[in-house]
């Protein structure tokens, strides 16, 4: 995968080559470029934005560097030709999501830009859509100073989704989110710390009743936690042990012929 990030504060970026993203620059697995938007300014001030039209507080960041960084980083391809993806983090982007992670993942190229201020021109992103796709994208419900600190968020959930990156691909299967459920909890050594025992079944070597003890762990935190994703789940997805597990976690209930 070919990533490039623009920001007018590249060294927020030093993280990337730490840890497992590190190695997977390093490895040949992913290729980041981080460039400063400055580059493409050319007054001695070397600006990037401007007082927004129709009045108010803050700046905007100017289309001029913002066009000519997207011209350089993604030229017009052939029609045969996959363009990049432009992702823009925003407050008012679409919720990120494991979903959209995986969805990046399989993309080949992608491009991110960080605004600032009170954001970017929209004229950019108009113009930009005419050419490759566009997703601005939003971490949550709250403002950051700027995008940066979402690229990073962004860049950790779509790497570890790259094959070859993570040291045991099977994680994958088993976290948060992976099937609409919140992961259960996890132990490890000693099996008592603090006067507080590793649940026996995890002890017991009974693979099945300790899948079935993760699963029904899994239903009773999301239920108290993410009732929304709980809400969410296919009719089809649950058997009567998994109702059986939210109603001891007081969830309603689903009827009886919505459990295999």
């Amino acid at each position: 995968m070919r990533v490039d990030i623009v920001s007018i504060f590249p060294e927020y970026f030093a993280p990337l080559d730490l840890s497992l993203i590190g190695k997977a620059r390093a490895g040949g697995l992913l290729n980041l470029t981080v460039h400063d938007l400055r580059t493409w300014t050319y007054d001695v001030h070397r600006t990037v934005d401007d007082t927004p039209y129709g009045g108010g507080p803050g700046m905007v960041m100017r289309p001029e560097p913002w066009g000519e960084a997207l011209d350089a980083l993604a030229p017009p391809t052939p029609g045969d030709r996959r363009p990049p993806r432009l992702l823009v983090p925003t407050p008012t982007g679409v919720r990120f999501s494991q979903a959209l992670a995986h969805e990046l993942a399989a993309e080949p190229h992608l491009i991110f830009a960080c605004g600032r201020y009170e954001g970017i021109d929209q004229r950019v992103l108009d113009h930009a859509a005419t050419r490759m796709p566009v997703t601005e994208v939003s971490l949550g419900d709250y403002v950051l100073f700027g995008g940066e600190v979402a690229v990073l968020v962004i860049m950790e959930a779509v790497t570890r989704l790259l094959p070859g990156v993570l040291g045991n691909a099977g994680s994958l299967d088993e976290e948060s989110h992976a099937h609409g459920l919140l992961e259960a909890p996890v132990y490890t050594k000693p099996p008592v710390w603090r006067g507080h025992e590793v649940p026996a079944v995890l002890r017991s070597g009974d693979h099945g009743r300790i899948a079935r003890w993760r699963r029904d762990e899994s239903l009773r935190r999301t239920a108290a936690r993410r009732p929304d994703m709980i809400a969410a789940l296919s009719p089809d997805s649950l058997d009567k042990r998994d109702v059986a597990a939210l109603g001891e976690a007081g969830f309603p209930v689903p009827s009886a012929d919505m459990a295999k």
